[in-house]
Order: structure tokens, then sequence, then C-alpha cells
């Protein structure tokens, strides 16, 4: 394992930790607006998120990974999800590893611990970013309004996430199951992606899940 100084950077004295639509109220909305919806959204708010780096030509990095999150390495434009956990390539030598909350200090410690001396780097990023899951056999229809990406089921199939273009700005879209999307966003756009999507699922439908 790294001498890297390793801390829990979540804090454990009952402090009060809120998403970044939490002024938003969307549990108020559960179960409100038009029924049989054709997008419904889900905040997976306050979950842990870590960026990973590393050689991913190396078979010693990809066979540390899976040992420490029991997850296969994944390749160019993918997302492999197990339970709660997720891991999406970003780029050629960097991974973004979703974990449940509170698991990110544990997640890290693993993958160091699994890594050993390779050639690595482990960011926590949990406050810069979150998720929002739209689901719903409308979804495909908002998505097309909203980013230049293909979104056809024969160029984004499940299972691909990508960086784009979305209602001019960027984030990450994953596609998740048949009719589950994920759209990993910056904190600091979250109302502005909140407003974009009441706006662009009016015409199907929009309801909000817990």
């Amino acid at each position: 394992m790294t001498a890297v100084n390793v801390y829990q950077q979540r804090p454990t004295t009952g402090a009060k930790a809120e998403s970044s639509l939490h002024h938003a109220d969307l549990a108020s909305l559960v179960g409100k607006g038009r029924k049989n919806a054709g997008v419904t959204v889900r905040e997976k708010k306050l979950l842990g998120h870590l960026t990973l780096r590393g050689d991913g030509h190396d078979p010693a990095f990809a066979a540390g990974v899976h040992k420490a999150l029991g997850l296969e390495l994944p390749g160019a434009l993918t997302v492999v999800i197990k339970g709660e956990t997720s891991l999406q390539w970003l780029g050629p030598d960097e991974w973004l590893l979703v974990v449940p909350t509170g698991e990110e200090f544990a997640a890290e410690q693993k993958l160091r611990e699994a890594l050993g001396d390779l050639h690595i780097q482990i960011v926590n990023v949990s406050g810069g970013q979150q998720i929002l899951e739209l689901s719903g056999p409308n979804v495909r229809d908002v998505l097309m309004k909203s980013t230049s990406y293909d979104v056809h089921p024969s160029n984004f199939p499940v299972g691909k996430a990508v960086g784009t273009v979305f209602a001019k700005s960027q984030l990450v879209i994953r596609h998740t199951a048949e009719d589950t999307w994920e759209l990993v966003i910056r904190r600091s756009f979250s109302d502005y992606w909140w407003l974009w999507l009441q706006d662009a699922a009016a015409e199907y439908g929009l309801s909000v899940q817990a």
C-alpha cells in the first residue's frame, strides 16, 4: 500500500449533509403530477464518487481493481455495475467509481491496498457531483431534445457511458438499463438541469421518485 495520507473526508460528528437539490424539496413532489408519466426522475444523492487513475493496459492494475471492488475494469465508453457500486471509463487511464453513501473511504483503502506500489491516483470528488436517474418510456425522447449525441439503441446500448454536451452544458450520460439512464452532473449546475428536465419532459409527464 502506498504511503499517501488517506483519511475519512465525510464528517462523523453528526453534521447535516444536504444534496445540491435539497432546496427543491423533491420529496414533496413524490406521488404528484401526471399519472403514468413518461419520465421519472430520482435523485441518487450523497453517494461516494472517486476518480481512479492508472495504467489500464497493466494486468496487475486490472487485477488489483477486481480484487478490491469485485468489478472488471471497464473498457472505453462503458460502465459496469454491481448493486449500488459502479465503475465507469472516463479516459484511457481514468475511471469513475461510485459507491454507496459513506463507503468511499473504505473503497479507497481497499484499492490502495490491492494496487500496492503501482503508479496510481485516487481522488474523492464526492462533494462536486451527483447523479440524477431518469427512467420511463420517454427518457430517450428527452435525451434527444437535450444532446446532439446519438442515443439511438444501435449507438447507445445498455452499458454505454459518455461525456457529452447536454442542454448547452456538459455532463456524463450512462445507460444503465433498458428504460433507465443516469446523468452524472456537477453540483453547481443542479438547478439548471432540474429546470431543464422539467421543461423537456413536460409533454410526456414528469414524476419524482423518492
